[in-house]
């Protein structure tokens, strides 16, 4: 069997790639080189030097060739430019999910110079097969889960991919990245979007976007409460970062017009309604549903909420959650699930 394997110096893919070497798997080593430091560098440091020497390390303890793309500008045409122009319109962006579709699994197989068998990932997630079809089931360990960020894959890219992780609990890959002897076996996981590296999320914004004071609003009242630099530095449910006394306080709507943030009191907050929404641009990772009764993430986590799903044309859904969720923002994902399988999901465009 012949493998590529994306590394990024982190445990997870380390110790994917040392399973399949295990299991007496031809593997190739890929570093992905993403990271906008060249453009960036002036904001702060992007710890791919850092990445790449562990993935390094990694390679020469298991003795498997790694190899360099540089996939910089197809990352910003792709996944940057995305989430910028989603943050321009107020809306929410998933980057990660666009690089997932568009780059490592998509992107990447076209600049490959080798045929393979499969592409290896440490993303926590199971890929099966059954009767011709590939399945997308979440892995053992429900907080690592990362079938949120893969539900827009299509067959032609699962039937490629495999994932080794998705059996294992978070800390029985730590103990394996100590039996196979690496050098990430307690190197701290990575946080937050991949482009950024060590930047700050809001030195990136206003590097791009700029910056804009407008009125931050209480919602019940109209009472003006402070000022703001942009609403595109601002998501729903959003409480940190508002500079706001007597908190807390949520952003709960934004007027991209007049470039206003409204904020809700927690102890209001409960009574807005927040349990009906639209969803288009939908991806099934194999056929619709028939079963209607599902559950949803609208977030990366462990959490699942029950819903049903009215279809209103072919790609469009209004869903129906049981609980209120005071973080709904236009943009973001609602992914959809029967059981532990995960059946694809689309983008929030808008509340009923």
């Amino acid at each position: 069997m012949k493998a590529v394997v994306l590394l990024s110096g982190g445990v997870d893919s380390s110790v994917a790639l040392a399973m399949v070497k295990e299991m007496g798997w031809d593997a190739e080593a890929y570093y992905l080189k993403i990271w906008l430091e060249d453009d960036m560098a002036f904001m702060g440091d992007c710890p791919w030097e850092e990445d790449l020497y562990y993935a390094r390390e990694v390679c020469k303890k298991l003795d498997v060739p790694l190899k360099i793309i540089n996939m910089q500008r197809e990352y910003f045409n792709t996944v940057v430019e995305y989430s910028i122009t989603e943050l321009k319109a107020g809306r929410t962006p998933s980057p990660d999910i666009m690089c997932n579709k568009n780059i490592k699994f998509g992107l990447f197989f076209d600049k490959l110079q080798t045929s393979f068998d499969k592409c290896v990932s440490g993303h926590y997630a199971k890929c099966i097969e059954s009767d011709g079809n590939f399945l997308l089931y979440q892995a053992e360990d429900k907080f690592k889960d990362q079938t949120y960020f893969l539900t827009y894959l299509n067959q032609s890219q699962l039937s490629r991919i495999y994932f080794p992780l998705g059996d294992f609990q978070k800390s029985e890959v730590r103990e394996k990245a100590v039996e196979f002897g690496l050098p990430t076996a307690i190197r701290k996981d990575s946080q937050g979007i991949c482009f950024l590296g060590k930047i700050k999320y809001n030195d990136f914004v206003k590097f791009h976007l700029g910056e804009k004071k407008g009125n931050i609003i209480e919602l019940e009242s109209g009472k003006k409460l402070g000022e703001h630099n942009g609403f595109w530095f601002h998501t729903i449910g959003q409480r940190q970062g508002l500079g706001l006394s007597g908190g807390p306080w949520y952003v709960v709507r934004k007027d991209i017009d007049e470039n206003i943030i409204y904020v809700s009191h927690s102890e209001d907050i409960l009574n807005l309604p927040c349990n009906e929404y639209f969803v288009s641009e939908i991806n099934w990772i194999n056929e619709p549903p028939e079963n209607l009764n599902l559950t949803t993430k609208l977030r990366h986590g462990p959490k699942k909420i029950a819903c049903h799903l009215e279809f209103q044309g072919e790609d469009l859904l209004k869903v129906k959650i049981d609980q209120q969720d005071t973080g709904i923002s236009p943009g973001q994902f609602s992914i959809f699930y029967d059981d532990t399988l995960c059946l694809g999901g689309g983008i929030i465009s808008g509340m009923v």
